[in-house]
C-alpha cells in the first residue's frame, strides 16, 4: 500500500464560525427573532357554562363555553401572546348558516364577554360559514350541490357586521369566496364600522392539514369537497393573484394557510405587498409534531420552535398557531 502524499491544507479565508462560538454572539446576531405578541391562539367557543370540552386530535386544546374562553384569553394575555381567533360551534345548524350572523351566535357571545374584560389582546374572528351550515359548505349550496358564490358574499357580509357589532378588531374571511373582501369591506363601512380591519385568507389551499380543526369545529363537509374554492396546493402564481385581487378589494392582512407547505406564498407575499402578512400553522402541523414529541421521536420544544423560525424567517409577521401559548411560554424561559 502507497502511503499518502502529505499535503498543505489551506487555512480558511472566512471563518462564520466566529459568530457561532458562544450563546451570547449567537444571540447577538441572530437574524429571526420570535416574539409572544407575534402569536395569534385559536380558541373553538361553544354554548354553555363551565365548559372545556378536551379535542382528541388537539392535544391540549378544549371547545370552551363563553366564560371558559375568557378564562383562557387571560391566561394568553398574561404571556404576552398578541391575539386570539374565534371559532364557532353553534346550538343548531341550518342550509344558510345562519348561527353565523344573528345577534346572539356563539362567536358573538363570546366576544362580548371578552371586551367586557378589555384584555391587551386583538380580538378576531374567522368570518365563514362552514361551522354554521347543516351541509359544512362556506356558503349556500345551488341543486348541484356547488356553492352558490354571490349568495355567500351577502351572509359573510352579515357575519362581518355581526361580529364587528359584537367586539372584533378584526375580521377574517376565511371562505374563499371571490370578491369576499370587498363584499365584507363595503358592508362593514356602510354599518359604521370603518375601523374594523379585515385579515383575507388570501392563499388557502384545499390542504390535507386541516383534519383535527374539522374535529374540533364539526365543519367537515357532509357531501363533496371544498377544492371548488379552496385553492389547488400545487399553484404558487394563482396564489399571488388571489393576494393581489384582496388587497385591491381592501384587505389590510393577507393571511396563507397551511404555512410550512406554502412558505414559498409567504416570502411571495413579503417580497410584493406591503401590508402585513400573516400565516397559520394549522392543526394538521401542530399535531404531526405533537404526536412526535408524545412519541419521544423528535424534541417537541425544539422542533415547534424551529418549525415557527422557519415560518417567521420567510416574511410572515403574524403567526397563528395551536402552539401559541408553549411558544410564549418557552421565549419567556429562555430570556
Amino acid at each position: 500500500m502507497t502511503a499518502a502524499i502529505p499535503v498543505e491544507v489551506p487555512t480558511p479565508g472566512a471563518r462564520p464560525r466566529r459568530l457561532r462560538r458562544s450563546p451570547a454572539i449567537r444571540a447577538l446576531v441572530q437574524e429571526t427573532r420570535l416574539d409572544p405578541a407575534m402569536f395569534v391562539a385559536p380558541l373553538f367557543v361553544r354554548p354553555g357554562r363551565g365548559i372545556r370540552e378536551p379535542i382528541g386530535s388537539l392535544p391540549g386544546h378544549a371547545r370552551l363555553s363563553p366564560d371558559e374562553a375568557v378564562r383562557e384569553a387571560e391566561r394568553l394575555a398574561g404571556l404576552g401572546v398578541g391575539g386570539i381567533i374565534l371559532f364557532g360551534l353553534p346550538e343548531s345548524k341550518d342550509e344558510a348558516g345562519s348561527g353565523a350572523w344573528i345577534e346572539d351566535g356563539i362567536v358573538q357571545q363570546a366576544l362580548r364577554a371578552l371586551r367586557k374584560r378589555d384584555l391587551p389582546l386583538v380580538l378576531i374572528a374567522d368570518t365563514c360559514l362552514c361551522e354554521y351550515t347543516s351541509h359544512g359548505h362556506c356558503g349556500p349550496l345551488r341543486g348541484d350541490g356547488s356553492v352558490a358564490n354571490d349568495e355567500a358574499l351577502d351572509h359573510l357580509a352579515a357575519a362581518a357586521v355581526a361580529q364587528a357589532r359584537a367586539g372584533a378588531d378584526i375580521v377574517a374571511p376565511s371562505a374563499m369566496m371571490d370578491g369576499q373582501v370587498a363584499a365584507i369591506r363595503a358592508s362593514l363601512d356602510g354599518h359604521g364600522f370603518e375601523d374594523t380591519a379585515i385579515m383575507a385568507y388570501a392563499a388557502k389551499t384545499a390542504s390535507a392539514f386541516y383534519g383535527p380543526f374539522r374535529e374540533a369545529a364539526d365543519s367537515a363537509p357532509a357531501t363533496g369537497d371544498r377544492r371548488g374554492y379552496q385553492m389547488d396546493p400545487a399553484n404558487g402564481r394563482e396564489a399571488l393573484r388571489e393576494m393581489a385581487l384582496d388587497v385591491a378589494e381592501g384587505a389590510d392582512i393577507l393571511l396563507v394557510k397551511p404555512a410550512l407547505s406554502q412558505l414559498d406564498h409567504i416570502a411571495a407575499a413579503r417580497a410584493r405587498f406591503d401590508v402585513p402578512i400573516a400565516a397559520y400553522q394549522v392543526s394538521g402541523e401542530y399535531a404531526m409534531l405533537a404526536a412526535a414529541a408524545e412519541r419521544g421521536w423528535i424534541d417537541g420544544r425544539r422542533a415547534t420552535l424551529e418549525a415557527v423560525t422557519g415560518i417567521v424567517r420567510a416574511g410572515a409577521g403574524i403567526v397563528i398557531s395551536y402552539a401559541a401559548a408553549d411558544l410564549a411560554t418557552w421565549l419567556r424561559e429562555d430570556r
